[in-house]
């Protein structure tokens, strides 16, 4: 029947008698008592309802044979709580007056602390077997209410794991994040009716429609709300006061389980304020050792941990952003987010589960660091070019081809070593590693990142896969070294398998020696795999350039002397060879210098420099022909 109340408003009254007699009036009173787990009820009669928050009035009456009467009052438009008590809400656990109420979080409930390693995940998952069930829910389109509509979601689900499945899928992929309506607390975009037609809301609408949808589809759902680190959160930040994000538990297989739709759905632009739809797995059943990263819940039952951590541990606690963990990050030092430089020094490690590429970013710049990679992991070390606060950003690459940000820390530095000035074109990865390896480059005559010289002289070499060319530069802050002699202080060598570079240093300092590969066969241009730091301290080091190589100088030759690109005036200068596939050499200068071929297999002779600028090597390659070309030059010291 169909009543009115003192605000004409209507409703529905299902009468349902229970013919259970009541043996105990204290057991019915202690049913009534308030849950203290329970999310804050929303105020407003009808405001509460649109919000996914029923409100149930029970009046009890005893008459001659002791039976109960229950009077349930809900809105015209929605379906009675204990009509759905015998259809798919039968599977929601009831109490033992048969109310529909969920069960709050136990120990049964609680995941250990720290986070095992074993899973993302809080319960075992297969991925796969969710592709057909979410490919049909991201497509389901809104044809009329939310009944409708999660109606059409079950279609392809078969449990209850599916259910919310389909649920958060259709959520993650529809609703779009709403920052106008967060920033003015519209609290009519929270209503799943307005959700439904703007598809647009903010923490609280996307946590209070998971729920509506849940409970339609007969599955134990709550609101949780608390604190976060999301978007605008300063590492070490506080928190207080109220409450800024929502997300649910769902209960699935005997347990809770905690999911945040509104972080799967996508991400907000620091820069532009504006939200892009980007799907994110990490937050659907998220481990509650790694979910208490970012979520602090206002009970802390809701942590799903034992022990719990206090809001002062999530405060101080390291915050790995989600693509650290779906990226294969396993851990990362120090686990501070705030981390003070000793003597100049900061030094950051990251265990993966895989090798991964890693850069890193110092208030914006890719400069002071030094990135080696390892199998499982890399390795940072950091000098802060001046006192004060910097903020230092980790990327990773996995499996996808875009770096993503997996930490940051803020550096607290006190002291700058200014003796410790890397150069600006030190890129990253610093030394030889897996992926130099995976790229032709192996068995590298110096494994670590750093090599030391003491006269300003070093030879570096590697093995060099077949196909493999090699390229290599040198690069410094200051000094000669351009961009047209940055080759030309290192010769490069091939020796049987193995590539040699021979690098002079033009003075004392730090040089980024800079290595590039490119398959012979294939198009395109060199790509850069590592580089070295090379360091000196001798202030008397001032070696010149090597002689410029010309495209016929193959890497099979040898270079024994003259090595310095700059000849003496007036001297005769020895050369000294090992060319391959040639018929005659010499060396042009004022004259032409015959070479001789000895029984080692070198080119020998010598040119006298008096009268000339330049000096060159020229080979003959086949004896019928008398074109020679040009291999190697020299310049000649003015007198």
């Amino acid at each position: 029947m169909e009543l009115k109340d003192s605000n004409a408003v209507s409703i529905d009254m299902l009468l349902i008698v229970h013919s259970e007699k009541r043996h105990a009036a204290q057991g019915a009173h202690s049913d009534r008592q308030a849950d203290p787990g329970a999310p804050p009820q929303r105020r407003g009669g009808l405001q509460g309802v649109g919000n996914g928050i029923r409100r149930r009035q029970k009046l009890e009456r005893n008459d001659l044979h002791g039976t109960q009467l229950t009077v349930e009052v809900h809105p015209q438009d929605a379906m009675p709580q204990l009509l759905k008590k015998f259809s798919l809400a039968k599977r929601l656990q009831g109490d033992k007056n048969g109310n529909t109420r969920p069960r709050q979080p136990g120990g049964k409930d609680a995941h250990a602390y720290p986070w095992d390693r074993s899973s993302l995940k809080s319960m075992p998952l297969d991925l796969r077997q969710f592709e057909k069930l979410d490919t049909y829910a991201s497509q389901v389109t809104v044809k009329s209410g939310l009944d409708a509509l999660v109606s059409d979601l079950l279609q392809e689900a078969h449990s209850d794991l599916e259910r919310v499945r389909a649920i958060w899928i259709w959520i993650c992929h529809h609703i779009e994040y709403d920052i106008e309506a967060a920033q003015e607390k519209d609290r009519q975009a929270f209503k799943p009716t307005t959700i439904l037609q703007t598809q647009k809301t903010n923490c609280d609408g996307y946590a209070g429609l998971f729920e509506r949808m849940c409970r339609i589809a007969g599955v134990q759902c709550m609101t949780v709300p608390g604190y976060s680190k999301g978007f605008g959160y300063q590492p070490g930040q506080s928190f207080s006061g109220e409450f800024d994000h929502a997300w649910n538990a769902v209960f699935l297989e005997g347990r809770w389980h905690l999911v945040d739709s509104t972080w799967g759905s996508g991400l907000v632009d620091s820069t532009t304020s504006k939200f892009t739809f980007l799907y994110n797995e990490f937050y659907f059943l998220t481990h509650p050792a790694l979910f208490i990263e970012d979520h602090f819940p206002d009970n802390k039952n809701w942590q799903l941990l034992k022990p719990p951590q206090s809001l002062r541990q999530f405060e101080n606690n390291m915050y790995h952003k989600s693509e650290f963990y779906n990226k294969g990050m396993l851990s990362a030092h120090p686990q501070t987010s705030i981390i003070k430089t000793v003597n100049g020094k900061v030094t950051v490690t990251i265990e993966s589960c895989a090798p991964t590429l890693f850069m890193f970013m110092l208030n914006g710049k890719q400069e002071h660091g030094l990135l080696s990679l390892r199998k499982n992991g890399m390795k940072l070390d950091v000098y802060p070019p001046t006192v004060g606060t910097h903020k230092l950003q980790i990327f990773a690459k996995g499996n996808s081809e875009i770096y993503s940000s997996v930490l940051e820390y803020t550096l607290k530095c006190h002291y700058a070593d200014i003796d410790v000035r890397l150069p600006a074109e030190l890129h990253q990865p610093v030394g030889p590693s897996w992926f130099s390896e995976q790229m032709g480059i192996t068995k590298p005559s110096h494994p670590e990142p750093v090599i030391y010289t003491s006269d300003g002289r070093c030879s570096v070499s590697f093995s060099v896969e077949e196909g493999i060319s090699v390229l290599a530069s040198l690069h410094g802050d200051d000094g000669p070294v351009t961009e047209e002699t940055q080759r030309r202080y290192i010769f490069q060598l091939q020796r049987e398998k193995r590539t040699e570079l021979k690098v002079q240093l033009p003075h004392a300092g730090k040089f980024a020696l800079k290595i590039f590969v490119k398959k012979r066969q294939e198009p395109g241009n060199y790509v850069f795999v590592f580089n070295y730091l090379l360091c000196c301290t001798n202030s008397k080091v001032n070696w010149p350039v090597f002689p410029e190589s010309f495209g016929n100088w193959g890497q099979d030759n040898e270079l024994l002397e003259p090595l310095s690109g700059v000849l003496p005036a007036n001297h005769n200068v020895p050369f000294k060879l090992k060319l391959h596939g040639v018929a005659k050499a010499l060396v042009k200068g004022q004259d032409m210098w015959p070479l001789t071929l000895n029984h080692e297999g070198y080119w020998e002779g010598s040119c006298n420099t008096a009268g000339c600028q330049e000096v060159y090597v020229m080979v003959l390659e086949n004896a019928n022909h008398n074109f020679y070309s040009y291999i190697l030059k020299y310049k000649v010291n003015a007198q």
